[in-house]
């Protein structure tokens, strides 16, 4: 089979092929995350897509566009097959990260193979600073001990590595820290999720909408001198602060839209979307059992693969079109003037709220009453 080139990243059309899909290969994983938006489970599900499922899925995968792969669980080393999946991925043209669970499993064998098989960029959680915040909101002691051993053979293995971080109440005083040690282990990206409750996250773990601006402001400023990239999930309203932040210093507002989280070229080949990536709107998220849902956070099935063709249920699902028109957006989110940059997190407006259009409640921006223009 003769494979495409890779389209340039400007090029994706969101409509069409989502810029990044995470597989939840498995849900079986040793820890008990407070967090843990799978539930996840110590014993592998038998109704988990096979190899040779996994295979066709990959396949439609290239036919759709050549998203950028994630491969995540539970913990995906849980399964027998994960190289041989990944190594039919990247045989396939597919860009691959990995995230695995910070157990015993995660060995430097391992992860040499995972190297080899084409693994392009692995993450690994890192949500403490000390063993008493990060065990305790891994629910399980050592972990932190754990990860930084993985971390240090990950940069010996000579593979791009990704540091990821839940931001909840639990340790929101706490990432100054966190953000020292992802300097110093050479991360080429630190990618922070602000919880939505969802599977066992719960909504007063969340931090609120005052200190999400908070910590906003101060991502924007770190992110100015820190080696590594920064990006946020769940918290599209940081491309407005990037953006308000940028204007305030005088720089041109067509620079600022193109701050969507943003832009970046990485030797594994793992940039960041030029466009702002959201739930369902170049983001797409498969389960274990086959379920296409727009992302982790928010699980409603568009379709299964097992149905119809993940193109077919991206492109067309009733579910996936809703989140990719704006123009149907609720309450403040409607109507903002960073609509377009952002749309607000529709995972937590749906946890909240129970409605995937309504505004995101943790935002405390106000637009004004003028309409829905684009940011500019």
């Amino acid at each position: 089979m003769t494979e495409q080139p890779k389209r340039p990243l400007l090029e994706v059309d969101f409509d069409q092929t989502p810029f990044t899909v995470a597989w939840e290969v498995t849900r079986a994983c040793a820890y008990a995350c407070i967090h843990c938006r799978a539930e996840a489970q110590p014993k592998r599900d038998p109704r988990e897509l096979t190899t040779e499922e996994g295979f066709g899925l990959i396949d439609e995968l290239v036919d759709a566009g050549r998203p950028i792969l994630i491969v995540t669980g539970g913990d995906p080393m849980m399964r027998p097959d994960l190289f041989d999946l990944i190594r039919y991925a990247a045989g396939r043209g597919l860009r691959v990260a990995l995230s695995p669970t910070a157990t015993k499993l995660v060995t430097p064998e391992r992860l040499r193979e995972a190297r080899e098989a084409g693994v392009a960029r692995i993450q690994m959680s890192l949500d403490g600073s000390r063993p008493e915040v990060q065990d305790a909101f891994r629910g399980r002691p050592g972990s932190f001990e754990r990860t930084l051993e993985i971390l240090d053979d990950i940069r010996s293995a000579g593979i791009s590595l990704q540091v990821g971080t839940t931001v909840s109440r639990y340790n929101v005083d706490d990432l100054e820290a966190i953000a020292r040690i992802v300097g110093e282990y050479g991360a080429v990206m630190w990618s922070l999720f602000f919880l939505v409750p969802t599977g066992r996250g719960k909504r007063e773990d969340m931090i609120s909408p005052e200190e999400h601006e908070r910590v906003f402001n101060w991502l924007y400023d770190l992110s100015k001198a820190a080696p590594f990239d920064v990006r946020t999930t769940a918290a599209q309203h940081y491309r407005r602060v990037v953006i308000q932040r940028r204007r305030q210093e005088a720089m041109t507002s067509e620079r600022g839209l193109l701050v969507t989280g943003a832009g970046y070229s990485f030797a594994d080949g793992l940039g960041q979307s030029n466009r702002g990536v959201n739930d369902g709107n170049g983001f797409a998220f498969i389960s274990h059992t086959g379920d296409v849902c727009p992302s982790g956070f928010l699980p409603l099935p568009g379709g299964n693969v097992r149905e119809q063709s993940f193109a077919e249920i991206y492109r067309s699902s009733a579910l996936f079109r809703d989140l990719r028109d704006y123009s149907r957006l609720k309450g403040k989110c409607g109507v903002c003037d960073f609509r377009e940059v952002c749309g607000g997190s529709r995972a937590r407006a749906y946890a909240v709220s129970g409605d995937y259009l309504e505004s995101d409640p943790y935002c405390v921006y106000q637009p004004p009453v003028t309409g829905a223009d684009d940011a500019g």
